[in-house]
This record gives structure tokens, sequence and C-alpha cells, in this order.
């Protein structure tokens, strides 16, 4: 299905790996030009640009930590100047610590907000300037089921992420008449590599919750994240929808 992204320009956060590596190359497949946002994974955003320009894309690597407003408003100026604009932008970035409320620490709990709502409103705010210019923009943020459902042991990262729904509700309603779309995507358990052990210590246990009977991976999340920017998705806007093995059904 071809989802008319040529001529768009793209930004994922934590772009590096896992959600947003497959998300990047997904947009990048169907002709956006993507810019590859990283914190620390130097050497594993390169290996992304370098990837999409392989199949004949357009990506740059861009290095921010989206809690540091400073920087996330200097690395949206650098991409609209090098990449011509942007048009999408998807909340990939987080942070989640596994851990018991009582056990946590409030250095734990800034780390978290920082990254997971901080971080979304930094990126939303440098971005919506240019999302509304060019009247098809797309704001796309991935949150946990934990946001909407609770789960224990992510009761920092949960509470940070449903102020992300409401961060898109909101910007949905004003930013709208700009035609600008805002949602959030909540995802079940997503194999990725930071947390393989622990999975593979708790898989029986954990794949009892999906009933499809597996996890989630990294390509279950992209097609969706795609469509939503494209054109395809322009009447979708304010929307919670979840990605989740049936984890959650509400």
């Amino acid at each position: 299905m071809k989802l008319g992204l040529e001529g768009r320009v793209a930004l994922v956060t934590g772009a590096a790996r896992d959600v947003g590596r497959e998300i990047a190359v997904s947009l990048a497949a169907e002709g956006a030009a993507v810019a590859v946002n990283y914190r620390g994974s130097a050497e594993a955003a390169a290996a992304v640009v370098e990837e999409i320009t392989r199949a004949g894309g357009r990506a740059k690597a861009y290095q921010a930590d989206v809690a540091d407003l400073a920087a996330v408003r200097a690395m949206v100026a650098a991409v609209a100047k090098d990449l011509g604009g942007l048009d999408v932008l998807v909340n990939n970035a987080g942070l989640a610590l596994r851990k018991r409320f009582v056990e946590t620490t409030p250095e734990e709990w800034h780390r978290q907000i920082d990254t997971c709502l901080y971080g979304a409103i930094h990126c939303c705010h440098a971005a919506a300037p240019h999302l509304e210019a060019g009247g098809q923009g797309r704001i796309i943020s991935l949150i946990g089921d934990s946001s909407r459902v609770g789960e224990s042991g992510l009761s920092i990262v949960a509470a940070a992420r449903a102020g992300v729904v409401a961060l898109m509700k909101s910007l949905a309603r004003e930013l709208g008449r700009s035609g600008v779309t805002a949602n959030a995507l909540s995802l079940g358990l997503i194999e990725t590599a930071h947390d393989r052990s622990w999975v593979e210590a708790n898989r029986d246990k954990l794949t009892r919750l999906y009933p499809l009977r597996r996890l989630g991976q990294p390509d279950d999340i992209a097609p969706l994240v795609t469509l939503l920017a494209s054109a395809q998705g322009g009447w979708i806007t304010g929307q919670t929808i979840s990605i989740s093995g049936g984890f959650s059904m509400v």
C-alpha cells in the first residue's frame, strides 16, 4: 500500500533501536525524509541512517536528549533546515524503571517524567509551528498500556504517559484548525533489547496475559504509525489506540 509520504519530513525520537528504528525505516520506505533522533546510541543511529539511504531513502541522525528543551529546539531547527521542513513528529523516546512504588526515589521520578512527559511536551512545542505551517501536520505519541489501565511496578512512567494522552487530546483540539492531527498509540509489552533477560525469565507468565499468546515485536507498531502519518490517517485525531495483542480491551 502506497501511503504517499513523498516530500514529507518526519522526526522520530528514540529512533536508533527497537520500535523507533522500525518506525523510521517504515516511514522512509513510504517516501518520507526521516530525522533519526538518538540520545547516546550514535553508532546505532548511524546504522539506521545507512539502512535507509542504502534503500534509496533520505535520513539524517540528530543527537538530543528530549528532556532538554534547548537541545530539542536546536534539533527541530536543524531538521527543518537540513531536510526542508517538518511534517510528522513521532514521540517514541521513553524511560521506564520497573520498581515497586514505595521503593522508588525522587531522582527516579524526575528521570522518567522528564523523558516521557516533558520530552513529549518539548518536542511538540518546538515542532508545532512547523506542523501548523504545512497544513497537514501529524503528531503520534507512543505510550504504554499501563498509562490507561495501570500496572504494578510502572506507576511513575504510567503517570507520566497518562499526561501524554491528555496532551494529545488537547493539541488535537487546539491545532486541528491548522490541519494537524495528534494521537497516542498505547502499546502492550514489546520485546526489545534492553529488557530481554527479564522477559525471558518471565515469558510463560507474561504471554498468558495476552489472548494472542505472544508479546509484541517492534514491527507490529510501525505500520499504524505510518498510516497515521499519511493522508489516509487525516481524519483520525485525539484518539488513544491500543496495539496490545489484547492485553487491554478498553
